[in-house]
């Protein structure tokens, strides 16, 4: 038995018996709910060349990789977060490798197999979390890897393998994501596994495998089918894409199918004011910041900008007082950082605290106009709302962003490069 013991009832998560959250004063509207994050690095590595990931002023190890994680753990949940999703296969740098040229799969080829060095970084994460009063959501499949697996044999004996793993483990403190967005086109490698009915059989068995941990699978951005929400304990979504309206709408449909069982959604975005869409439907929500907790080696911490703000909006919506910044403060230009660039590029943006205030962003190159942002989170070369086209870096220079509020105020950021 772990010292961290989830629980559901109906909609609502438990850790040691109590509604999670309910240890806070003025928690009362998001007790029982898991706030969490996207680490999905967590126990990352490269079987093909680690050494490519020796960058951002780091040298990669996947064994420092993990322990800068469990190091960085108790600030977030001093923040709030009482949750984060972990993956055996991990994802997607998406800004900089593509993940088909990564060797991330430590079952081999027929699914066999589960690494024991892997084994050995997700034992230690998930009892770090237990220590703590955490949650992991243990996500077994990614499409990029899976593709390494030759065939539905292959994935089968994979998924056991895992399940099997967190069951011998005894954690207490697991729910587990079988497949990060089954339903979506990379799949069609393994074609059978896009199916809802497949993802029903699949569920089943990694239920009874496991020793019957809580379970659920991921469908794409927005997406949603009702056989694969009857079979899950816990729901698991992903907004990427949705705006804060069509997010709202998603949960509703959800909760017509399911009223009493958990909703998490355990990626999203960087748009933090899903936050208050969460709060105000009972729903869990995930935060996603695929530059800092997605590009090996990945920075854990609560970095400046986007992160903090995050951490700060998280800890207020749970009942955790934190003293108010000041205005000028309540804004970052963010990506201009030492040892945040690479291959010659940079992702610029505008971090907000409070994001709803803005209008708008302007961004300047040594006073030249470049781009106007309307939408959080305010990239420089917006794509959708959790990536972004990166800028070549040109000479040295200086950017500068004017941030219109919505009440006329202008705040400007300026840095020189």
């Amino acid at each position: 038995m772990g010292r961290t013991t989830l629980e559901i009832k109906k909609n609502n998560f438990l850790i040691n018996g109590e509604l999670v959250y309910s240890e806070i004063k003025n928690s009362k509207d998001s007790q029982g709910l898991l706030m969490n994050s996207r680490f999905i690095q967590g126990i990352f590595d490269d079987k093909i060349d680690r050494t490519r990931f020796d960058r951002f002023g780091k040298k990669f190890d996947p064994d420092k990789n993990t322990d800068d994680l469990i190091k960085a753990l108790p600030k977030w949940y001093d923040y709030g977060l009482r949750a984060f999703t972990v993956g055996i296969q991990g994802g997607w740098p998406v800004f900089t490798i593509d993940v088909e040229d990564i060797n991330n799969n430590p079952f081999g080829t027929d699914g066999k197999e589960f690494d024991e060095k892997y084994a050995e970084r997700l034992d230690r994460l998930i009892k770090a979390a237990d220590s703590l009063g955490m949650v992991v959501i243990v996500n077994i499949l990614y499409w990029a890897q899976a593709k390494r697996l030759k065939d539905g044999m292959a994935i089968k004996s994979a998924l056991k393998n895992a399940a099997r793993f967190l069951r011998d483990g005894k954690y207490t403190n697991v729910i587990i994501d079988l497949a990060n967005e089954y339903d979506i086109e990379p799949w069609n490698y393994h074609s059978f596994m896009r199916s809802p009915d497949t993802m029903q059989i699949l569920i089943d068995m990694v239920r009874k495998e496991s020793g019957g941990l809580p379970i659920g699978s991921s469908g794409g951005g927005g997406s949603i089918h009702k056989n694969v929400i009857d079979y899950s304990d816990v729901i698991l979504l992903h907004g990427n894409g949705l705006t804060q309206g069509e997010y709202y709408d998603l949960i509703k449909k959800i909760k017509e199918i399911a009223p009493d069982k958990p909703i998490v959604c355990n990626e999203d975005s960087p748009c933090f004011t899903r936050l208050d869409v969460a709060k105000q439907t009972h729903t869990s929500w995930g935060y996603y910041n695929n530059f800092t907790k997605q590009e090996p080696p990945c920075d854990w911490g609560i970095t400046k900008g986007q992160d903090e703000f995050f951490a700060r909006r998280m800890a207020k919506n749970v009942g955790i007082e934190i003293d108010e910044l000041p205005i000028d403060e309540q804004f970052y230009l963010q990506g201009l950082e030492e040892n945040t660039s690479w291959d010659n590029k940079r992702w610029i943006h505008v971090a907000a605290e409070y994001p709803e205030k803005v209008n708008y962003v302007d961004f300047y190159y040594n006073n030249q106009f470049v781009y106007r942002s309307y939408d959080e989170p305010f990239f420089l070369f917006r794509e959708t709302t959790w990536i972004q086209k990166g800028w070549t870096i040109q000479e040295s220079g200086e950017w500068k962003v004017k941030i219109v509020l919505n009440d006329g105020k202008i705040i400007e950021k300026a840095k020189s490069v």
